[in-house]
């Protein structure tokens, strides 16, 4: 296959499956890391797409500025997002405490916890901060740590003694991929060494993978399997692979 026509795929490949992901499509062409990481260069040089961590997402739509590859990743699945993000709500009870991520599934999920009174909410994601924050029975504590480029999201290990000092009921995660081999997976190290630190001192840690997370794996592990209490995804999940979860004694939720 030549440049262009793979190039011609790839845009093919990211329309069908809104996300691609470099190592994953290197193997798919018979192409080196670096070799694809240049067409996604080229490409998003002609703005055809936007690329993330370790692959590329779909343009983000023109004006959007710096948060534009955030505002496209939420884009991503929305249905199935919003449907674990509704369905994970019914495991918190008011009183608790819980983490959330920064993940745009954990932020679907802050969007049905706003009206819930008397909660504590520990998160590194500012979507869902100022979201919550507007609800003056909400205790809303923001994990310090390093601003990611381009994003609201904090990473780093900074607030680690706010994580210390806190217990919390739940930690609702999400991540680039799961499998059974190696657990939830990141693109960045930095990301998935924070929220190993944050499923350290939790009751209970809950999964929000919506059916295209399953089966796939990134290059960082941050929560293993045994550690998984409960994992939430959505309708379109292969019957097998729940199957398999739930050999592994992990509880699986079906978001409808």
């Amino acid at each position: 296959m030549f440049a262009p026509q793979r190039r011609e795929r790839i845009l093919e490949l990211l329309r069908e499956r809104k996300e691609i992901v470099v190592k994953e499509l290197a193997a798919e062409f018979g192409v080196s890391e670096g070799t694809l990481r240049a067409d996604l260069k080229l490409l998003e040089d002609g703005g055809k797409l936007e690329r993330t961590h370790g692959g590329a997402i779909p343009a983000a739509s023109p004006g959007l500025g710096p948060a534009g590859i955030e505002s496209s990743r939420s884009e991503l699945n929305r249905a199935e997002k919003q449907a674990i993000g509704r369905a994970a709500a019914g495991l918190v009870s008011k009183g608790q405490c819980v983490m959330l991520d920064a993940s745009t599934t954990a932020l679907e999920l802050a969007k049905c916890l706003v009206d819930l009174d008397y909660l504590t909410v520990v998160t590194n994601g500012l979507n869902a901060a100022m979201l919550l924050s507007q609800n003056p029975r909400i205790n809303v504590i923001l994990i310090g740590g390093v601003l990611r480029p381009g994003s609201r999201t904090v990473e780093g290990v900074l607030g680690q003694g706010i994580l210390e000092d806190v217990q919390a009921d739940l930690f609702f995660t999400s991540s680039e991929g799961f499998t059974l081999e190696a657990g939830m997976t990141d693109f960045s190290v930095y990301e998935a060494e924070l929220k190993k630190r944050m499923a350290s001192g939790v009751s209970r840690v809950v999964a929000l993978l919506d059916h295209t997370k399953l089966g796939r794996r990134s290059i960082a592990v941050s929560i293993r399997p045994p550690a998984i209490h409960t994992l939430v995804t959505d309708a379109a999940a292969e019957p097998a692979f729940v199957k398999r979860l739930e050999r592994e004694r992990i509880r699986v939720m079906i978001a409808e």
